[in-house]
């Protein structure tokens, strides 16, 4: 686009909101807390058109007030809409400060809405000879399409595409862009709440477009149509034109294009830098000021391309291109304006220089190992037939030591093949002396353990590196890739296709293939390592790194290995009692509704519940309408409600039954007869471990039902038994030690029962006349606590009414003072900081802590006392799972350690070791970390899992 009278003018909060969106499940949240993720996507899609464009003109366009003529004529306009997020109220007039100071006009008028304005301003200057691009995703704004007015629309995965006459014609199978106004008119719109035609969708309102043109057209030819159809248009034909009047953007707009003010200047970038560094831009200060910074005049000889080639290092010529340019007075065509804006647009294996090379047998291996075990740091990684670890064969293994280039070793299908391919990399994986990289090197150990590989040495693994960075965003790679590199690699789907039977093996795909995506992983993986080495030490993350995390690994691989026992004949037994127990509440439950009906259908529930029975006098209804049934609203019937209660035990059965009871026996290994859990260290915020396929952390243990289930793990054989080791009150005594509450201390410190010892505090009675009641009580405040429970909460969880719930709370801070003090410093600690952290420097960030939205704040105010204490235990745990697995280890044991489960670990025991096992274990354990609260741990054995319990 070479004309040069052209303006840009943008839809201001498609982009704000398309930007929040586009980091929804990976926000972007600075060290105070503020979710900046709007203000992000807005300047980078800003800065992106003009890195792409150079307008030459250009405004961005906000609504205010939104349309006082629409709602006029029809009240429930856009009335269906949801409260605007936080993070986008906040963004709008920082946006607005950092355009001012772009010297962007911001166009707005109260009253109306950006389309009208954009819209307004397009046709004017189309009266004075330019050409119009409107940057915006919504399709409402194809009615303004002409020859010279275009749609500049982002599209999803990056980049923009241009719709003129010809792509709305297409798109709308319409003949002139004007009747996308009848487009929308006769289909509705359920984002701005426009009603259009009843019966009235898509497909429909093209096929009446195509017979007869227009909405009044249709409207004056109903004679034409026939049955149900003919009878709704012809009853809403008012709706219809109405509807068309709500979706005509507005051209009327009291605005004024001129030319002058609209000229895209030079910003000031100081004020600009300041705002940004503010937020915490850090990469956004380096593309604003590449974008805009004017570029150094050079003499003719200095511009010569042999003189730049002699210049340039190595390093200058691999980013040729990357140096500032100037937006104002430069030659567009330039090559080194090409080549930097080329830059911005996200980066491939297909415009990045790279030296990827597959490594044939032979004398090629050979040199290429001796080179390998010259190496101090490699990244590898392997590739294989499949996801699963303890199935997949070894399909090639990548490695990569400098950026840009990497080698891949392309294996034999044959076991023995491979196996003597893997005996020539032995000594680099067991060297200790050479660092391994990897992401999620966990399924590399596991896969290379199959072969009899023990990956030894330093490891650093970039996807538990970034979880310590930042735990509440995903860690794959290629979200990585993108975030901190600017780089897509090559996607696993274009490889071998979508799940399902035509889905190839990494086999089926030619070595050309597999070399670029396999090395292409090990090359990126190296990258962020080398990002992320330095974010570990600016987080103060590097030890719980070093210390903790990355020796997990390797003892999380060992126990995913090891796997766990199953009795599987039990299971079936319980399956069978289980269907006696569903069965019977079944008629129970239908007893009482005087029908039968689908219990596990939340509609037909809602009916039975609220309709026939009315249980409640204004129940619920969720946002489709229908009423809600969920857990939360149940509970709090049940109490009253005897058809409710069970309910709740049905749907717990149900559950238990197809959760674990008929599931577990599906999830044996073939090729071990047992049970192998994958345990995810980057899930969970806190720090805790989480359990997958099959989740062992969430067996019900409250039930009789939910812990019968744990009769069906089982030791090995005869020669051993079951042991479980469970810290007692481990949170207690962490929140104990920090808030330094001497009475909660001494009682830990004397051995009390410390909800007996709390109940005699707060009711004011000898710890020897503390009735049952009463001990129940204060236990669930000291655990609500943690949690922040509130005298609602706990009126819920005890017999105690909502009076006497939050008498008992306020007496409970009396008793224990510093721990209410406690808790205030880590809710000023979070506002003050963005984050609170475990003993061990683990950090949750806190996001919404200085929320304006009370109910938002106050979820962030109870995770900023509740993950310390929670993370600190997490923390704590897996301390004591290092230290045992290398006495295990270092013992030449036959005992495995084969779970953990929160604030328990599973043991197989060899039975002539049991003694001396127990005593490693509480010892390991209970010394993990020293605070001022003795950790107390609890040791039992078994010939299944419960009984040890």
């Amino acid at each position: 686009m070479s004309d040069n009278k052209r303006v840009f003018l943008v839809d201001a909060f498609a982009l704000i909101f398309r930007g929040y969106y586009a980091f929804i499940k990976n926000p972007r949240i600075n060290s105070k807390g503020v979710d900046t993720s709007a203000i992000m996507g807005f300047m980078n899609s800003l800065l992106d058109v003009i890195k792409r464009e150079r307008p030459d003109h250009l405004a961005v366009c906000f609504d205010k007030g939104g349309s006082v003529d629409r709602v006029e004529m029809y009240e429930a306009y856009k009335a269906n809409r949801d409260e605007t997020p936080e993070a986008i109220t906040i963004a709008v007039p920082i946006i607005q400060d950092i355009l001012k100071a772009m010297h962007i006009p911001i166009m707005v008028k109260a009253g109306y809405e950006a389309d009208d304005v954009i819209g307004t301003l397009a046709k004017q200057a189309e009266k004075e000879g330019y050409k119009t691009f409107m940057v915006t995703p919504d399709k409402d704004f194809a009615q303004l399409v002409s020859e010279n007015i275009f749609m500049y629309r982002p599209v999803f995965g990056g980049g923009y595409e241009t719709w003129g006459i010809p792509e709305v014609q297409k798109k709308f199978e319409v003949t002139d862009p004007l009747q996308v106004i009848d487009f929308l008119g006769m289909m509705g719109d359920s984002s701005d709440n426009i009603p259009g035609l009843p019966g009235v969708g898509e497909k429909t309102a093209k096929k009446f477009l195509a017979q007869f043109g227009s909405m009044e057209e249709l409207l004056a030819n109903t004679d034409q149509l026939k049955g149900k159809m003919k009878e709704k248009v012809e009853a809403n034909g008012e709706l219809g034109m109405l509807s068309k009047k709500l979706a005509t953007i507005m051209l009327d707009v009291p605005v004024m294009f001129n030319a002058k003010d609209f000229e895209l200047d030079q910003p000031d970038i100081s004020k600009v830098t300041e705002i940004f560094q503010e937020l915490e831009f850090r990469r956004l200060i380096d593309n604003f000021t590449k974008t805009f910074a004017v570029q150094a005049e050079t003499t003719p000889t200095e511009t010569t391309e042999e003189t730049a080639k002699t210049k340039a290092t190595p390093k200058e010529q691999a980013s040729a291109g990357a140096g500032q340019f100037s937006l104002f007075g430069a030659d567009p065509t330039s090559s080194t304006q090409t080549e930097t804006i080329s830059e911005f647009t996200r980066k491939t294996a297909e415009t990045t220089s790279h030296f990827y090379q597959s490594i044939a047998p032979g004398m090629a291996t050979k040199l290429f190992i001796k080179n390998l075990m010259n190496q101090t740091s490699v990244c590898f990684d392997t590739e294989t037939t499949g996801l699963n670890p303890l199935t997949a064969e070894l399909v090639g293994i990548a490695f990569s030591w400098e950026i840009g280039k990497g080698f891949y070793m392309p294996f034999p299908e044959d076991k023995k093949g491979a196996q003597e391919q893997i005996e020539q990399l032995r000594p680099f994986f067991e060297s200790e002396n050479i660092e391994k990289i990897g992401q999620n090197l966990k399924y590399d150990i596991k896969v290379l353990a199959k072969y009899n590989v023990d990956v030894k040495g330093k490891l650093f693994d970039t996807m538990l590196a970034h979880y310590l960075i930042n735990p509440d965003m995903r860690h794959n790679m290629d979200v990585l890739a993108e975030t901190y590199l600017n780089y897509t690699p090559i996607s696993i789907t274009e490889l071998i296709g979508k799940k399902g039977k035509n889905q190839l093996s990494m086999r089926e795909i030619p070595l050309e293939k597999q070399t670029e995506y396999a090395v292409e992983d090990s090359d990126i993986t190296l990258q962020l390592k080398e990002h992320f080495q330095n974010e570990l030490g600016e987080a103060n993350t590097q030890k719980l790194f070093d210390d903790i995390e990355i020796p997990l690994l390797r003892v999380l691989a060992a126990m995913e290995l090891e796997g766990i026992n199953l009795d599987i004949s039990f299971l079936n037994s319980l399956s069978e009692e289980l269907n006696n127990d569903i069965s019977n509440l079944e008629k129970s439950i239908y007893e009482a509704a005087g029908e039968e009906f689908n219990i596990a259908s939340p509609k037909q529930l809602g009916i039975i519940l609220f309709e026939k029975l009315k249980l409640v006098d204004k129940p619920k209804k969720t946002k489709t309408g229908q009423y809600a049934t969920g857990e939360d609203i149940l509970s709090y019937l049940a109490k009253d409600h005897e058809i409710i209660q069970n309910i709740l035990k049905y749907r717990g059965l149900a559950k238990l039954k197809s959760t674990y009871v008929d599931a577990l026996p599906t999830q044996v290994e073939k090729a071990t007869g047992r049970v192998h859990t994958d345990y995810m260290q980057t899930v969970a915020a806190t720090g805790r471990l989480s359990s997958n396929n099959p989740n062992l952390q969430n067996i019900p243990i409250r039930t009789e039902r939910g812990r019968q289930v744990r009769k069906a793990f089982v030791p090995r054989n005869e020669e051993y038994i079951l042991l479980a080791a469970d810290y007692s009150q481990i949170e207690l005594r962490i929140i104990a030690a920090l808030s330094k509450e001497e009475t909660m201390i001494e009682a830990f410190k004397n051995g009390e029962d410390i909800h007996a010892s709390t109940a005699s505090k707060v009711f004011n009675v000898p710890l020897d006349e503390v009735t049952r009641e009463q001990r129940s009580n204060a236990k669930t405040v000291n655990f609500g606590i943690i949690y922040g429970v509130s005298a609602f909460g706990l009126s819920n969880q005890t017999d105690l009414s909502r009076g006497e719930a939050k008498e008992l709370i306020d007496t409970y801070y009396k008793t224990y003072p510093k721990l209410r003090a406690y808790m205030s410093e880590q809710v000023d600690f979070a506002r003050d900081n963005g984050y609170v952290q475990t003993v061990l420097g683990r950090r949750r960030y806190l996001k919404d802590i200085n929320s304006r939205n009370a109910v938002v704040r106050g979820a962030a105010e109870r995770n900023a006392v509740n993950a310390p204490i929670q993370g600190s235990a997490a923390d704590i745990i897996k301390i004591a799972m290092i230290n045992i697995y290398n006495k295990l280890e270092a013992g030449n044991y036959k005992t495995k350690m084969l779970l953990q489960v929160h604030d328990e670990l599973v043991f197989d025991v060899y039975k002539p070791e049991l003694e001396s096992i127990k005593t490693l274990v509480k010892t390991e354990m209970e010394n993990a970390f020293k605070i001022d609260v003795p950790l107390d741990v609890e040791v039992d054995t078994g010939l299944n899992w419960l009984e040890a319990h």
